[in-house]
């Protein structure tokens, strides 16, 4: 390794030799190697980190490009998976760097499996019910991890301390944390790149443990309309949140609260069932999703996009027309839903 080679990190007070070599000695999990994923996955490989473990269950499409950096054209051609093409970028960027790349669909167990000897694990997903799933593995084995967002030219970031910081459930009741997707909006790159900056500024101070500079707000902001705010949360703490309260029960790491899916018998298409009981509001819905192939009736709203249909219900069920492949009916799903 060249001596010099993070000579400009170390010279940075807040860091030093000595948080140069803590943040060789950790080990940060990103799970999601899209747009958010890879840009916190280079800079972090770039700062030196000593292990990242990458872990996605999609493939590179060249819709991805526009924003997702460290992918090539040849990538989006071959359909190489985002995680192996990934690994492949960084070991140019940094051969120092330990990397792991997994392509799975992370649910409990996986989650369960990976996240032993992480120090610090970063959310770049695309849904939430994975979002709460990660919450509450982090509370479970006291992992802190950063929550990032973006759609549009919104943005947002946020940093959960188990013990400390109010968690992702804390939030849920008072703050809105979601809705669109960058594939009913669509997204710029700039609103990627500062959602990372955000989230890889308070991956450093964990990993070198500089604990009192972590932004104990939760960062919202619109780059198209140069807008930003930090949203002070410490009150939304529950003592008695499921996730991670005084008697956590972890909820979504419980089968009944995952997302459901399954082939319909007969027919080129799946089901899925959310992983709580609701009522669908159709006008939001419409409101988000692209185009105008919509039909609605008082008791479903279907909408078309490329090869496959979907079929929205009151109760929260959507059928996903065109494909027999679980996989790929969840990923379309969480598309179009968050």
């Amino acid at each position: 390794m060249a001596l010099d080679r993070y000579s400009r990190q170390e010279l940075f007070t807040s860091i030093g030799k000595l948080g140069q070599q803590k943040i060789r000695d950790k080990h940060v999990l990103i799970i999601g190697a899209g747009a958010l994923g890879t840009s916190n996955a280079e800079q972090l490989a770039r700062a030196g980190a000593g292990k990242l473990t990458i872990v996605d269950r999609d493939y590179v499409e060249w819709s991805n490009l526009q924003r997702q950096q460290l992918f090539t054209e040849n990538d989006a051609k071959q359909r190489m998976p985002k995680a192996v093409a990934a690994e492949n970028r960084l070991k140019d960027v940094n051969s120092d760097v330990i990397y792991r790349s997994y392509i799975m669909d992370v649910q409990r167990e996986e989650l369960e499996s990976l996240i032993k000897d992480v120090d610090v694990l970063l959310d770049a997903t695309d849904n939430f019910d994975t979002r709460m799933l990660l919450n509450d593995v982090c509370q479970k084995y006291n992992v802190p991890w950063v929550y990032g967002g973006c759609a549009g030219s919104h943005g947002m970031s946020y940093t959960v301390v188990p013990g400390k910081t109010p968690c992702l459930n804390c939030l849920m009741e008072t703050v809105p944390l979601g809705g669109a997707t960058c594939d009913t909006v669509g997204v710029i790159s700039p609103v990627v790149q500062m959602a990372a900056a955000h989230q890889v500024a308070e991956t450093l101070k964990l990993l070198v443990e500089d604990y009192q500079s972590l932004f104990q707000k939760l960062i919202v902001f619109d780059m198209w309309k140069h807008s930003y705010s930090g949203i002070a949360v410490n009150h939304a703490k529950k003592e008695d949140c499921p996730s991670c309260g005084v008697e956590a029960t972890y909820p979504f790491m419980q089968p009944a609260n995952q997302t459901k899916a399954a082939v319909l018998c007969g027919r080129d298409t799946v089901q899925i069932r959310p992983p709580r009981k609701m009522e669908r509001d159709f006008n939001k819905l419409r409101e988000n999703l692209p185009g105008t192939n919509i039909e609605e009736n008082p008791f479903l709203l279907s909408f078309k996009q490329d090869d496959y249909r979907f079929v929205f219900f009151k109760d929260g069920r959507v059928l996903v027309h065109g494909t027999k492949d679980i996989t790929a009916a969840r990923r379309l799903y969480h598309k179009i839903v968050g």
